[in-house]
């Protein structure tokens, strides 16, 4: 089977984090200093939650502050040292599935991948994923990331849906690669129609690893009635797990609005972040966010109920958010 021509391979970055994720535990990426670049290294650091307010007509709520939130972890009240709620730049990774199954909604797959790209802003970048059986970058090996709209649809101009499907190492590789991206907001697209045939990862590896990357999966699920290998199920299990969502629509003009609909969505939600105290049995903790507005009304909150805190030998510890409420 050929290559996308403008595929590559996965840095050594991204495959030194992924290489340490499944061999030594979970890692953290710093930012770079003035003298050099990423360094992975185990310290303590904040959950991170990406939280979505709306009110009761399903609009999103902006002008709240921190005094608007509480967090609590496994029931106990923690405080909010983290918080940011202005549309700030994003690293968004596509992950589009175009495997065999997915050859009759091609058209689809670029229109609300560009959909998604032209809702965004400007100011954030991009990178996409193309799978079926392998999977490649679709930008050239000089372009790691590009807000460039021509060029991110000539990255998602695969010639031909084909071959089995890869989808749990396709988002492996794309947490691998989003952590080269320079924003502090992080977030995975997923097209597909959630089946998996070919990959040497699995659903616990994948979510655990985007729970501990703090990576949001936001899902589009391109459905065919007659096809026995898909599985909604997954991408719903993705998202809600991760903090992100999970959509079906049934039209190309669906396709389109839920498309639209993430990228607001992403530009919208807030950053909360805490650091949980060490706990050197690790595992699932639960999580629960509440948003009080200043005039008594009712309003919802989106985010995770979990985060995975990775065993460690010591109370230097490393911990990240978990699932979607």
């Amino acid at each position: 089977m050929e290559s996308h021509p403008h595929s590559k391979a996965l840095s050594m970055s991204a495959l030194l984090l992924i290489s340490t994720w499944l061999h030594g535990g979970p890692s953290f990426l710093t930012p770079p200093d003035s003298s050099q670049g990423y360094r992975i290294s185990r310290e303590v650091s904040l959950v991170v939650l990406p939280v979505s307010v709306t009110d009761r007509e399903g609009r999103f709520v902006s002008g709240l502050d921190a005094s608007n939130f509480r967090i609590y972890d496994e029931g106990h009240p923690v405080q909010v040292t983290l918080f940011q709620r202005d549309d700030i730049p994003v690293t968004a990774g596509l992950v589009v599935d175009r495997s065999e199954s997915m050859a009759a909604q091609s058209q689809e797959v670029l229109e609300g991948s560009m959909a998604f790209v032209q809702s965004r802003n400007p100011q954030d970048m991009e990178f996409v994923i193309n799978f079926n059986d392998r999977v490649s970058l679709g930008l050239p090996a000089n372009i790691p990331f590009t807000n460039n709209v021509e060029k991110l649809k000539t990255a998602l101009a695969f010639p031909r849906a084909s071959g089995e499907t890869a989808l749990y190492d396709a988002i492996v590789a794309g947490l691998g690669h989003l952590q080269e991206g320079q924003a502090d907001k992080k977030v995975l697209i997923l097209i597909s129609d959630g089946g998996d045939n070919a990959s040497k990862h699995d659903f616990v590896q994948v979510v655990q690893m985007a729970q501990t990357l703090h990576v949001p999966i936001y899902a589009v699920g391109l459905l065919d009635p007659s096809d026995a290998d898909q599985r909604p199920d997954i991408l719903k299990g993705l998202s809600r797990q991760t903090g992100g969502e999970a959509d079906s629509p049934s039209t190309p003009a669906g396709v389109v609005r839920v498309c639209q609909k993430i990228a607001s969505n992403i530009r919208h939600s807030y950053t909360l972040g805490y650091t949980p105290t060490p706990d050197r049995q690790g595992g699932y903790r639960k999580i629960r966010v509440e948003v009080m507005a200043t005039g008594g009304e009712r309003l919802f909150v989106r985010t995770r109920t979990r985060y995975f805190l990775p065993r460690t030998p010591s109370s230097d510890f490393f911990a990240h958010e978990g699932q979607h409420q």
